[in-house]
């Protein structure tokens, strides 16, 4: 009871998803703070070793249903068995994937039960809140905290009067840690079939075409980003030149992918990719909040920008002051030049 929940994706491999173990991570460190269990939902079929992966994040107890039905991911079924479970169990906080799967399941869970739910958020914290208007203090409450009205702002959310308190969050925003390797917990096994009715299945997967991303700047050490700057899409070719120097990914502001400069799977930032690389170049950008949410936890950040006082540089380790045009050709040429 009052314990924190974490749903666990299941991948196409049929192990669990990588944003699912960061909200682990997190979830260990929020059930830390309140003095509760952290819980993790995995609902597929034959899903590879659930407890040697989800033990050691410091997860007390697996809710786990296997059935051949429950995958690939089907909406209604997952409702059903996710929203009978908090019925039961009465968590405390639920935490989702911002995914295609999370914010199709978050939604419809937090309807049944009637209670509240912050998409896309960038940190979450346990704290306290007095409430003037009726003069009431309300305790160890999670803060869902993310950009809002065009992230202008950031907006503290909190839910306190009903539960679960329940949140999404994107793959990269938290970091993925280990808890203990030793750590063991329990497995609940969920009777799906017991839970299930015929309306559940409704829908029917007839067929199904994959197809794997070109394109991986999350796992990218090192990414050349090109905002509205960059001025054209003939420029962002000097930063695929850089990137192939250096090894690197090429990655975008929303701004220049609205523009045409490249396509979206470059995005970072609030409604892109949330990335941790060891060297960011940030070439062009402004460094609006929605950018900044999805990249400053990048080891080291460089800035490239005509604007001194562009909001990229308040984060950046280093800042050179030029045009993108002058400066990477030259940046190319000197690399070429001291490396061996």
């Amino acid at each position: 009871m009052n314990n924190i929940f974490v749903y666990c994706e299941v991948t196409e491999e049929r192990t669990i998803a990588d944003v699912s173990l960061e909200l682990l991570s997190k979830g260990k460190k929020l059930a830390g703070a309140l003095n509760v269990n952290l819980e993790a939902v995995v609902l597929g079929h034959k899903v590879i070793k659930p407890e040697s992966l989800l033990y050691p994040f410091g997860v007390d107890v697996i809710h786990y249903a296997d059935d051949e039905k429950l995958f690939p991911y089907t909406t209604l079924p997952h409702t059903s068995i996710i929203i009978d479970l908090f019925r039961k169990e009465q968590p405390e906080i639920v935490l989702f994937g911002a995914t295609s799967i999370g914010r199709d399941l978050a939604p419809r869970v937090a309807s049944a039960l009637r209670c509240g739910l912050t998409a896309d958020c960038t940190s979450l914290e346990i704290g306290d809140h007095f409430e003037n208007k009726t003069q009431t203090e309300y305790k160890n409450l999670l803060y869902q905290i993310r950009p809002a009205f065009g992230g202008n702002i950031i907006a503290t959310i909190i839910n306190p009067e009903t539960r679960p308190q329940m949140a999404s969050v994107r793959e990269g925003v938290m970091k993925k840690e280990i808890y203990s390797v030793k750590y063991k917990g329990k497995l609940n096994k969920i009777d799906a079939k017991a839970i299930l009715k015929d309306d559940d299945f409704a829908v029917t997967i007839i067929e199904r075409h994959l197809e794997k991303s070109r394109i991986d700047i999350k796992n990218a050490q090192v990414i050349i980003a090109g905002g509205y700057g960059v001025g054209s899409k003939e420029n962002f070719q000097l930063l695929f030149d850089l990137a192939e120097v250096l090894g690197a990914q090429v990655g975008a502001s929303r701004a220049a992918v609205d523009a045409g400069f490249v396509e979206h799977e470059r995005q970072v930032g609030q409604t892109g990719v949330t990335v941790r690389p060891k060297l960011y170049i940030a070439c062009g950008i402004s460094g609006a909040v929605q950018h900044r949410a999805g990249m400053d936890q990048s080891a080291q950040i460089i800035s490239i920008n005509t604007d001194v006082n562009a909001p990229i540089n308040q984060i950046a380790d280093y800042i050179i002051h030029g045009n993108v045009a002058d400066i990477i050709p030259k940046m190319i040429k000197y690399y070429k030049k001291n490396s061996k």
